[in-house]
């Protein structure tokens, strides 16, 4: 499992640390993973030999690793230059180092001549607010201009993104790769920063044992996905292996109801009730659905409820949610179903709800721009769990899922673009809600089922538009492809 960390708490990690290392063993580590993996990226395109290398470097330790790095690859052999955003305030031991290794700092960026094979990102660290400052800016464009090709590596995290909430305020570098130290900070892992943050690497500096439990953010793998899929034993049956209620789709929307059908049918569960006026589509694509005509309480028990996808808003639906909403079972709520939520009914209910808005959804729940929640998708989702008590989804190019507890924000590692296409919501609620059904809790149940369906498309894609029927046929792929590990 990925694990990330707040900015304050890497700090008090670091601090515990130091106490216990001789000065400068932590910037060093640092330093000597930056520069084996600049050194790997060089090999890949040519060599280490001759490259030609360029720093951008600002104040403080962030510059400092830098430096030290360039040092080290400037005794390989590589030419390697550097430009300081604030000379008064680079790091004297790693310039010190930097110049005895041969390295070069220029006056400007009117110096940087020629081709280049690499440049740096040293210029903030983790601690950077605000975006870049507008000399940064200035820097940035000039040496970036005409080497669009120019791979880019960034120390720690690319420079103006924020650390601690994935927000972007401002100019921010685009990296290819990014060099992180200890352990992964938040926007590492969530957009708008994740997308400025390229390939991931964490080099271990020995922070692990002086961070705590539990994280501030976390990202399944395959072994935690794993473990948490349901397994139905030998004397299992269809009932105690969980039913699973689908109240979808309308008159208008009748294929939403089978697409939230085909994902809960490829959910774990041993069997899916669906109630509403999309029987007879449903019927047709799926005859072993077990149908009934309402309302969802007089359909057969079940063990957790689906509602919401194409459902509309007229008084059948209306009825409807009120009818779900009322039972002892967890409940599922997506799409047209988040129109008709009440939040004092959500928050009283005394069974689990799992709420999974997509970024416009999630804004009329909490009454602000769409804009805002895709700027600030952690707080939003946070938001809206501690807002409802509820388990929370929150849908997008980051996936996040979070609880009204105090316990880490889960962020969905799987997924493709070309997941942004009409149905893949609905198949995503039917799987979540038959995980639901199977027994797994809410936070784990809506982790896996994004994890699954993130994954199912990527197979179903493989680079090309996908369905969401084709999204609902890989599941079976992508769940043995966990399992296998």
């Amino acid at each position: 499992m990925r694990r990330a960390y707040s900015v304050e708490t890497v700090r008090a990690a670091e601090a515990a640390l130091m106490k216990r290392v001789p000065e400068g063993a932590l910037m060093q580590r640092a330093a000597a993973g930056l520069a084996a993996a600049c050194g790997e990226l060089l090999r890949r395109n040519g060599r280490v030999y001759g490259a030609r290398v360029l720093l951008l470097v600002g104040g403080g330790d962030n510059g400092g690793d830098a430096l030290y790095a360039g040092a080290r690859l400037a005794r390989r052999g590589a030419g390697v230059r550097a430009l300081l955003v604030s000379p008064d305030r680079a790091h004297a031991g790693g310039l010190a180092a930097f110049l005895a290794a041969g390295g070069q700092v220029l006056d400007g960026p009117d110096e940087v001549a020629g081709p280049l094979d690499l440049v740096v990102d040293g210029i903030t660290g983790i601690g950077g607010r605000g975006g870049l400052r507008e000399d940064a800016v200035a820097l940035l464009r000039a040496v970036t201009r005409d080497r669009d090709r120019t791979p880019v590596i960034a120390v720690d995290l690319p420079s103006g993104v924020e650390a601690d909430s994935g927000e972007v305020h401002g100019e921010a570098v685009r990296a290819d790769a990014t060099v992180t130290f200890g352990t992964y900070k938040p926007g590492l892992l969530i957009d708008p920063a994740a997308e400025h943050a390229g390939a991931l690497r964490l080099v271990d500096i020995g922070l692990g044992p002086e961070l705590p439990e539990p994280a501030d953010l976390e990202a399944l793998q395959y072994a935690d996905v794993a473990a948490l899929l349901p397994v139905p034993g030998a004397e299992s049956d269809k009932y105690s292996r969980g039913v699973v209620g689908v109240v979808a789709g309308s008159e208008r929307y009748p294929g939403a109801a089978v697409l939230a059908v085909s994902g809960a049918l490829h959910g774990g569960a041993g069997a899916v009730r669906y109630v509403g006026p999309g029987a007879d589509a449903v019927i047709a694509r799926f005859p072993e659905t077990l149908v009934h005509a309402g309302p969802p309480s007089k359909a057969g028990r079940v063990q957790a409820w689906v509602i919401g996808p194409g459902l509309g808003d007229g008084r059948w639906a209306e009825e409807a949610a009120a009818d779900v909403l009322g039972a002892d079972v967890p409940v599922l709520v997506d799409a047209d179903g988040l129109r008709l939520l009440e939040p004092e009914t959500v928050r009283t209910r005394t069974a689990p709800t799992v709420l999974t808005p997509h970024a416009g959804e999630a804004a009329a729940l909490l009454g602000v721009a769409r804009e805002e929640v895709e700027a600030g998708r952690l707080a939003a989702v946070r938001e809206l769990a501690a807002r409802y008590r509820a388990t929370v989804l929150l849908k997008g190019s980051t996936t996040l899922v979070a609880e009204a507890r105090d316990t880490p924000v889960r962020v969905n590692p799987t997924g493709t673009g070309w997941l942004a296409t009409a149905g893949s919501g609905d198949v995503l609620s039917g799987l979540t809600g038959s995980l639901l059904a199977a027994g797994l809790a809410p936070r784990d149940a809506a982790s896996v089922g994004a994890y699954l369906h993130g994954l199912a498309a990527r197979h179903g894609s493989d680079g090309a538009p996908v369905s969401a029927q084709d999204v609902a046929n890989g599941i079976p792929a992508a769940w043995r492809d966990v399992r296998a590990g």
